[in-house]
Protein backbone atom coordinates (compact mmCIF):
# COMPACT_ATOMS: atom_id res chain seq x y z
CA UNK A 1 0.00 0.00 0.00
CA UNK A 2 3.12 2.56 0.93
CA UNK A 3 4.69 1.61 -2.70
CA UNK A 4 1.21 2.77 -4.76
CA UNK A 5 1.20 5.66 -2.17
CA UNK A 6 4.83 6.79 -2.97
CA UNK A 7 4.35 6.09 -6.85
CA UNK A 8 0.68 8.19 -7.09
CA UNK A 9 2.52 10.85 -5.16
CA UNK A 10 5.58 10.45 -7.70
CA UNK A 11 3.15 10.92 -10.91
CA UNK A 12 1.05 13.58 -9.25
CA UNK A 13 4.69 15.65 -8.82
CA UNK A 14 5.97 14.92 -12.33
CA UNK A 15 3.01 16.04 -13.79
CA UNK A 16 2.45 19.42 -12.12
CA UNK A 17 6.37 19.64 -12.45
CA UNK A 18 5.21 19.45 -16.07
CA UNK A 19 2.28 22.02 -15.75
CA UNK A 20 4.58 24.29 -14.72
CA UNK A 21 7.64 23.99 -17.13
CA UNK A 22 5.30 23.79 -20.27
CA UNK A 23 3.97 27.53 -20.13
CA UNK A 24 7.89 29.17 -20.29
CA UNK A 25 8.18 26.83 -23.40
CA UNK A 26 4.77 27.94 -25.04
CA UNK A 27 5.26 32.05 -23.69
CA UNK A 28 7.38 32.44 -26.98
CA UNK A 29 4.18 31.84 -28.76
CA UNK A 30 2.56 34.60 -26.71
CA UNK A 31 4.43 38.03 -26.81
CA UNK A 32 7.37 37.41 -24.86
CA UNK A 33 10.59 37.99 -26.49
CA UNK A 34 12.71 37.00 -23.91
CA UNK A 35 11.44 33.40 -24.05
CA UNK A 36 12.99 31.66 -26.56
CA UNK A 37 10.79 28.68 -28.51
CA UNK A 38 11.32 24.65 -28.93
CA UNK A 39 12.77 25.85 -32.54
CA UNK A 40 14.70 28.82 -31.35
CA UNK A 41 18.19 28.69 -33.14
CA UNK A 42 20.38 32.46 -33.51
CA UNK A 43 20.40 31.57 -37.18
CA UNK A 44 16.82 31.48 -37.75
CA UNK A 45 16.00 34.11 -34.71
CA UNK A 46 18.55 36.53 -36.92
CA UNK A 47 16.64 35.54 -40.37
CA UNK A 48 13.51 35.78 -38.48
CA UNK A 49 14.43 39.46 -36.96
CA UNK A 50 16.02 40.40 -40.72
CA UNK A 51 12.18 39.43 -42.33
CA UNK A 52 10.51 41.40 -39.79
CA UNK A 53 12.97 44.71 -40.57
CA UNK A 54 12.35 44.31 -44.06
CA UNK A 55 8.82 43.34 -44.14
CA UNK A 56 9.75 40.25 -46.03
CA UNK A 57 6.35 37.96 -45.77
CA UNK A 58 7.83 35.30 -47.82
CA UNK A 59 11.12 35.08 -45.52
CA UNK A 60 9.10 34.78 -42.55
CA UNK A 61 6.22 32.19 -43.87
CA UNK A 62 9.48 30.02 -45.02
CA UNK A 63 10.66 30.41 -41.21
CA UNK A 64 7.54 29.74 -39.83
CA UNK A 65 6.41 26.52 -42.20
CA UNK A 66 2.90 26.66 -41.72
CA UNK A 67 3.50 26.61 -37.73
CA UNK A 68 1.15 27.66 -35.77
CA UNK A 69 -2.39 29.40 -35.60
CA UNK A 70 -0.49 32.97 -36.51
CA UNK A 71 0.45 31.03 -39.60
CA UNK A 72 -3.67 31.04 -40.71
CA UNK A 73 -4.35 34.60 -39.50
CA UNK A 74 -0.80 36.28 -41.12
CA UNK A 75 -0.72 36.68 -44.52
CA UNK A 76 1.34 39.56 -47.10
CA UNK A 77 -1.24 41.80 -46.95
CA UNK A 78 -1.41 42.11 -42.79
CA UNK A 79 2.02 41.25 -42.74
CA UNK A 80 3.71 44.84 -41.94
CA UNK A 81 1.36 45.25 -39.55
CA UNK A 82 2.39 41.90 -37.48
CA UNK A 83 5.83 43.31 -37.85
CA UNK A 84 5.25 46.74 -36.50
CA UNK A 85 3.59 44.85 -33.51
CA UNK A 86 6.86 42.40 -33.23
CA UNK A 87 8.98 45.49 -33.06
CA UNK A 88 6.56 47.25 -30.46
CA UNK A 89 7.44 44.13 -28.37
CA UNK A 90 10.63 44.69 -28.35
CA UNK A 91 10.38 48.19 -27.49
CA UNK A 92 8.27 47.12 -24.43
CA UNK A 93 5.39 49.30 -26.04
CA UNK A 94 2.75 46.44 -24.72
CA UNK A 95 -0.24 48.68 -25.24
CA UNK A 96 0.16 49.30 -28.27
CA UNK A 97 0.90 46.20 -29.53
CA UNK A 98 -1.67 44.85 -27.78
CA UNK A 99 -3.72 46.90 -29.43
CA UNK A 100 -2.35 45.61 -33.04
CA UNK A 101 -2.50 41.93 -31.99
CA UNK A 102 -5.96 42.63 -31.25
CA UNK A 103 -6.64 43.95 -34.68
CA UNK A 104 -5.37 41.01 -36.68
CA UNK A 105 -7.36 38.65 -34.84
CA UNK A 106 -4.86 37.13 -32.75
CA UNK A 107 -5.04 36.05 -29.23
CA UNK A 108 -8.59 35.98 -29.16
CA UNK A 109 -10.77 32.81 -27.83
CA UNK A 110 -13.38 31.89 -31.27
CA UNK A 111 -12.86 35.52 -32.91
CA UNK A 112 -15.20 36.38 -30.32
CA UNK A 113 -12.96 39.49 -29.33
CA UNK A 114 -12.60 38.28 -25.56
CA UNK A 115 -8.86 37.55 -24.77
CA UNK A 116 -8.28 34.30 -24.52
CA UNK A 117 -5.79 34.36 -21.43
CA UNK A 118 -3.05 32.53 -23.92
CA UNK A 119 -0.28 34.50 -22.18
CA UNK A 120 -1.79 37.99 -22.87
CA UNK A 121 -1.40 38.59 -19.43
CA UNK A 122 2.78 38.82 -19.76
CA UNK A 123 1.80 41.54 -22.19
CA UNK A 124 0.29 43.72 -20.10
CA UNK A 125 2.95 44.03 -16.98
Amino acid sequence: MKIVTILTLSAIAVALGGLIAFPKVADAYRGDPSVHGPNYSVERHETMEKAFENNDYNAWKNLMQNRGRVTQVINKDNFAKFAEMHRLVEQGKTQEANQIRQSLGLGLQNGSGQMSGMGMHRWSK
